[in-house]
């Protein structure tokens, strides 16, 4: 029986080689090869790696560390020292950095965490987001050395590929610190605004906090990140996806490091007196929504919008400031 269909197969394939008016040994002929390139690709890259940045900007209290914990499984901040109200009204705004290696199925990531401590806290917050801004002109500066250095081989890209924006839950929309620092910002990283600790809100309010938010952005002029049309050739679930993304922004979050027992089932959630949220749960936050975006769909756009806007941006002027530099000096 396997004699017999292994001549079946035989015949079949020498019958296909032969209606298309060549022999098979012809075809393997014609075939190059270069079809494998995109394997190749994907091999180099998984030996690699990949890097990514993400900065988190929002006053204190928001649970800005506590969601970057439940989106990537991580704890970042377990050595992070809790200032009390006296000590945050005189602390300044700085910049620190956590760095974190993360493998999933023999893939590596080395995500960057920059985090703004002290943004918002104090009376007066005039230019207290001058820090931030600096700070993303830096890695650019940096970067653009590495570039004309002599070992580019090894560059390592430390350049803000996003921002979370973090948006109080309490008020009515923007705040005036929220629209400068934003204003500052937008044509320097990828602004995602989020709506912090929405659990403290009522389904209506969210929709109405939403509503208000992107009104405000339109209204200022604001420039956020702006999701991709999706190609032509994607399938309904993936164009189905995409449209939910869209319509979640600004993000409703919250965040847990806590893993509770509901129903047999082991989840992230927050505990209440009057019952649980879960942290993944699409119809209580847009958490899920929010990482999918990050991590599964447009982290490499990100990247690729850093690169080629922002960065780009950056560079260009740089150029004509350092032409108008030298002939001002040649003058």
């Amino acid at each position: 029986m396997q004699v017999v269909s292994y001549s079946i197969i035989c015949l079949s394939l020498l019958y296909v080689g032969l209606s298309c008016g060549q022999p098979l040994q012809d075809q393997d002929r014609e075939y190059v090869g270069f079809a494998t390139l995109p394997n190749q690709v994907h091999r180099k890259s998984v030996k690699k790696g990949f890097e990514f940045t993400l900065m988190v900007v929002g006053e204190s209290g928001l649970g800005k560390s506590t969601l970057v914990n439940s989106l990537f499984l991580t704890d970042l901040y377990k050595d992070r020292k809790v200032l009390n109200a006296e000590e945050r009204l005189a602390q300044t705004v700085g910049i620190t950095k956590n760095t974190v290696c993360i493998e999933e199925k023999g893939v590596k990531l080395k995500l960057n965490i920059v985090d703004t401590q002290g943004y918002g806290d104090t009376i007066n917050n005039t230019d207290s987001y001058k820090c931030v801004s600096d700070y993303i002109d830096h890695q650019f500066e940096q970067y653009r050395r590495d570039e004309i250095g002599l070992n580019r081989k090894n560059i390592q890209d430390n350049r803000v590929h996003c921002c979370l924006y973090f948006i109080s839950p309490f008020g009515h929309g923007l705040r005036p610190l929220d629209v400068e620092c934003m204003r500052a910002l937008q044509d320097k990283v990828n602004i995602i605004p989020v709506v912090a600790k929405s659990d403290g809100l009522t389904y209506d309010e969210v929709k109405k906090k939403k509503s208000r938010i992107l009104s405000e952005i339109d209204k200022y002029r604001l420039k956020i990140y702006q999701f991709p049309d999706c190609d032509s050739d994607e399938d309904e679930e993936f164009r189905r996806q995409d449209m939910e993304l869209k319509r979640s922004v600004p993000f409703a979050v919250i965040g847990s490091n806590m893993v509770v027992d509901v129903n047999g089932r082991r989840i992230r959630a927050r505990l209440y007196p009057w019952g649980v949220v879960e942290v993944e749960n699409q119809y209580h936050s847009d958490f899920v929504h929010l990482r999918n975006m990050l991590v599964r769909t447009h982290m490499q756009d990100l990247k690729d919008m850093t690169h080629d806007t922002h960065y780009e941006s950056y560079r260009a002027q740089w150029l004509v400031l350092g032409r108008l530099d030298f002939i001002s000096c040649t003058a």
